[in-house]
């Protein structure tokens, strides 16, 4: 069986805490968070399914770990705004990781989930990125899509953020889970921060098997996803543009959350 170890790692790369390696382990570092420190989670076999919570005040998640690690760098003090204000304060910090079940791997679920997420490759997925993120403030990142959180009737600061489009008609946004799925249905929950919102009436969405679809959105009037099929489609990744305004004031539309339900093949 494969082993895992976390370790929180310093500005300089000299390791401040480490756990004991393992198939389930945690990791209680007594600390205050600096910037430029970062999480690493160290495997011991590529390919590893793992659930890991690497802040305690955030959910556990279910991720691919690609190659023999993961690296997640703890978002700097003053550009969090896009998680709970409690999040990476204070002198201690529990972190938990373990393998994932046979069970949990098979199970059909939400494949885009990932809190975790954030700029750059770092070993593990799904991975969400974008050509565009609005004045590359972190409450409009490509990763807020991803990260669990539906509230979606205004906008500025966690737990309202969502990815911002800085209203760049060619703007795109990808989806990446690192290894094939099969893909059942894509969700999609646009913001509705009414009237300072507009929405979108049609996005398109290219699959990485080379199908292509325009799916027509409505006004997110009651602030509930868009539900469309994908018939089980075998991809390793997904993208989302040629995002098509309605006709309103408003120059502003976003997109809160992100969900592809279907399985690991």
């Amino acid at each position: 069986m494969a082993e895992i170890k976390l370790k929180v790692i310093g500005a300089a790369g000299d390791t401040l805490s480490v756990s004991r390696a393992g198939e389930r382990i945690s990791l209680v570092h007594t600390a205050p968070y600096a910037d430029g420190d970062w999480i690493a989670l160290e495997c011991d076999e590529p390919g590893l399914y793992c659930v890991v919570q690497l802040e305690d005040t955030m959910p556990p998640a279910l991720v691919y770990i690609k190659e023999r690690g993961l690296d997640f760098p703890i978002p700097p003090a003053d550009n969090r705004v896009n998680y709970s204000p409690r999040s990476f304060t204070g002198t201690c910090h529990l972190l938990r990781a373990r393998l994932a079940t046979a069970e949990e791997v098979a199970a059909q679920r939400n494949l885009a989930f990932n809190p975790y997420d954030c700029h750059g490759s770092h070993g593990f997925y799904p991975h969400a990125s974008a050509n565009v993120e609005t004045r590359g403030e972190a409450v409009f990142a490509a990763r807020n899509a991803v990260d669990g959180i539906y509230e979606n009737d205004a906008h500025g600061t966690w737990p309202y953020q969502s990815w911002g489009i800085n209203r760049d008609p060619q703007a795109c946004w990808t989806l990446e889970f690192g290894r094939p799925v099969k893909a059942e249905a894509l969700v999609l929950t646009t913001r509705a921060d009414f009237p300072h919102d507009a929405w979108w009436e049609s996005v398109q969405v290219t699959l990485s098997n080379g199908e292509k679809r325009i799916l027509a959105l409505q006004k997110a009037e009651d602030g509930h996803g868009q539900y469309f099929d994908l018939h089980g489609q075998e991809i390793t990744s997904l993208m989302l543009d040629d995002l098509k305004k309605a006709d309103d004031p408003s120059p502003f539309p976003a997109l809160t959350q992100v969900e592809v339900w279907g399985t690991n093949l």
